[in-house]
């Protein structure tokens, strides 16, 4: 995205990729079907230590450019739930329709550009194995620390230190978490079992599915929840988001036992899951006092994860440069003219749905035009 609205302007372009081909991570994105962009995408879908600084770039290239862009190229594409686009076909056709932009504004592609060195005197000068670049500016697009197996490294990271600039603390998110041995000997067996649910931690909630794995849990509440999660804090489940369980069992002329609980528990969750829930939080007795604090307990589901999956499952890296050292208009930092940090590699990180690649072609396009 940088590359292309930089050689639509008449500058001349290197796209230095260390892969061996392009767009890797677009290609796995969104299960093969790329979710590209989020309509409702808005500034308070992002996490940064600034709250703020996503907000110019993202007012200057917003979801409806690159629906524009999606449809000038004829890509068909769909809405699923909560506003996010994916792709009909594949994913494929987003990483093509970049590549032809690309073409179009003559910018030249290197791939298996593994760089040694970056140095700078009057200008850039990049060294990769076989060649070496001088510029005037260059732009860090390298991403996070997540799925190195399809080649993250700290590599941005390591050149935003090596200019005298601050590094946000990382951390994997978007992550499914671990839970311990206890929690883990009780649910885990149900892996594969979903249900709606409402996750928060401190002021966050996310009200989506949870899905219990083989080591923990997962699901879309799950992993957006875990970008908010720091150990030892728990999350807080709300198994019955809008429902009352025990509502039924208050009428005198209803029985109130273990088999009524468990009717009015599976209406709203998996059988499975309910029972199993049932097993570890039925109270002794069914008074009224027992069955509000069973009530209360299925709303306020403390569980504390042991840790997350880490980057290796992470869809995305936390943390990353400090939005102190960038400009918020052009992702230029302050201390290095000519040098741009720019989508995940910076402290800005989207919810799951397509907010981190809008994020992506947002940021791109704003250090572009400035280039």
């Amino acid at each position: 995205m940088c590359a292309l609205e930089a050689g639509k302007r008449g500058r001349r372009v290197a796209v230095l990729e260390r892969a061996g081909q392009l767009g890797k991570k677009i290609l796995i994105s969104g299960g093969g079907r790329c979710n590209f962009t989020n309509i409702h995408c808005r500034p308070e879908h992002f996490l940064s230590a600034n709250p703020h600084f996503a907000k110019s770039a993202l007012a200057r290239y917003t979801p409806a450019d690159f629906i524009a862009l999606v449809e000038k190229h004829r890509i068909p594409y769909h809405e699923k739930t909560l506003g996010q686009l994916f792709c009909d076909r594949s994913a494929r056709d987003i990483l093509g329709m970049l590549e032809s932009e690309c073409a179009a504004a003559g910018v030249c592609i290197f791939l298996g550009a593994r760089v040694q060195e970056v140095r700078h005197t009057t200008e850039f000068v990049v060294r990769t194995e076989d060649e070496e670049f001088h510029a005037a500016a260059l732009v860090v697009a390298t991403g996070g620390l997540s799925i190195p197996k399809i080649g993250a490294t700290a590599f941005g990271y390591d050149l935003a230190r090596q200019f005298g600039l601050a590094i946000r603390e990382p951390w994997p998110g978007l992550v499914p978490l671990v839970l311990g041995d206890e929690d883990r000997s009780r649910y885990c067996d149900l892996a594969g079992v979903s249900a709606e649910v409402v996750a928060s931690c401190g002021n966050q909630r996310f009200q989506e599915k949870m899905l219990i794995t083989h080591r923990g849990l997962s699901g879309p509440a799950i992993l957006q929840i875990s970008s908010y999660w720091k150990r030892p804090e728990p999350i807080v489940i709300d198994l019955a988001p809008g429902r009352e369980i025990t509502a039924a069992l208050r009428d005198p002329k209803q029985p109130r036992n273990l088999s009524a609980v468990k009717s009015a528990l599976q209406a709203i969750l998996p059988n499975r899951l309910a029972n199993r829930w049932l097993d570890f939080h039925a109270p002794a007795a069914w008074t009224n006092t027992a069955l509000a604090e069973l009530e209360r307990q299925a709303h306020a589901w403390e569980i504390t994860p042991a840790g997350t999956e880490g980057y290796e499952k992470a869809e995305v890296t936390a943390g990353g440069v400090d939005t102190d050292e960038l400009s918020a208009k052009t992702m230029e930092a302050g201390k290095v003219p000519g040098l741009f940090f720019i989508g995940e590699v910076v402290d800005v990180t989207g919810h799951l749905g397509g907010f981190n690649f809008q994020w992506a072609w947002a940021s791109g396009a704003a250090a572009g035009r400035a280039l």
